[in-house]
């Protein structure tokens, strides 16, 4: 529902030095609470202060409350301090989320839910210790996983698809199971109950909504997982005037991960993000591009060179090497 609201209340040849290897803002600004009309109201009203309402007991305790208040908030014409009316709401404040992470220490979540979202493909939800706690991942940074297999400790790097800004309580890793991969066949014997050991942040690049006013993307298979967590900050981020081209490159239609999250993305974007798909095995009728991806679609689908642009690539190591 809050996304919905959200949709409403958001505004509407490349060189290689200049692409960046992403492993993957800072909390958007506090919106300026000093209000004096429905117009600014609503300018100023982030995604994130929805979903502190939302995330609020009191608030879920009744649909009807939520929609009643939601009016209230986006239809009434009095001059509001929002901090200080979710604070009587419980005390949702911004402020309130904790950091969970330490690059110098590993850390235990357990298990709570695995969903299957293609054959050898899962999504895995590990719960916070606090339901108010947040990763503390900025955007362009990844976790760090450890794993005894074999009477070796084995770590390897994935990006979370959940955000600080939106997500409290758990955090989500998109995982595909290689049959030798070792960690990700660890990750697909988990049971719920079952913890891993987790540290970070990890990484040098961090994203920021000033960072170029144009981002290309190239992703390959899980590849994806960095560009949807940062295509999903920039969008919903109102402040943020970023366009972003994508490149996504897989072997089979099937294999297209968050296919629908990202055309739900496209579609609220007011144009400001698009997609070029790339299949190995096209289907009959597939108006993508097929085979690899190739110079002559990456020079018409990333932004231009004249441009402020960056180009950023993640993708299994074969689709690296080729686009060096």
């Amino acid at each position: 529902m809050f996304y919905r609201v959200s949709d409403f209340l958001v505004a509407r040849d490349i060189h290689l030095r200049n692409l960046i290897l992403i492993g993957l803002p800072k909390e958007p600004q506090e919106p300026d609470m000093a209000l004096h009309s429905i117009q600014d109201f609503v300018q100023n009203l982030s995604q994130e202060d929805i979903i502190a309402l939302a995330q609020n007991p009191t608030v879920l305790a009744s649909a009807g409350v939520v929609a009643v208040s939601l009016y209230w908030l986006l239809f009434t014409g009095g001059k509001l301090k929002l901090r200080k009316f979710s604070g009587l709401l419980g005390n949702t404040s911004i402020a309130e989320r904790k950091p969970v992470l330490n690059p110098g220490e590993w850390k235990e979540f357990p298990l709570v839910q695995k969903s299957q979202v293609s054959p050898n493909t899962a999504i895995y939800k590990f719960a916070l210790p606090s339901s108010r706690d947040v990763l503390g991942l900025p955007i362009g940074q990844h976790i760090q996983v450890s794993a005894e297999i074999n009477g070796k400790e084995i770590m390897r790097s994935y990006t979370p698809t959940t955000l600080d800004q939106f997500d409290r309580g758990h955090f989500d890793l998109l995982i595909k199971t290689y049959e030798k991969g070792n960690i990700s066949r660890h990750f697909n014997l988990l049971k719920v109950g079952d913890r891993i050991r987790v540290k970070g942040p990890k990484g040098a690049f961090v994203y920021n909504n000033k960072l170029t006013g144009h981002l290309g993307m190239i992703a390959g298979g899980t590849g994806i997982t960095p560009m949807y967590q940062l295509i999903r900050s920039s969008i919903w981020d109102h402040s943020d005037a970023t366009t972003i081209n994508l490149i996504y490159a897989n072997v089979n239609e099937e294999d297209i991960l968050l296919r629908d999250e990202l055309e739900h993305l496209h579609h609220n974007s007011a144009g400001r993000f698009n997609i070029f798909y790339v299949l190995n095995n096209p289907p009959p009728g597939w108006k993508g591009g097929v085979g690899f991806v190739t110079k002559e679609q990456v020079a018409h689908y990333m932004p231009s060179q004249e441009k402020n642009c960056k180009i950023l690539m993640c993708g299994p190591p074969p689709m690296m090497t080729a686009m060096k």
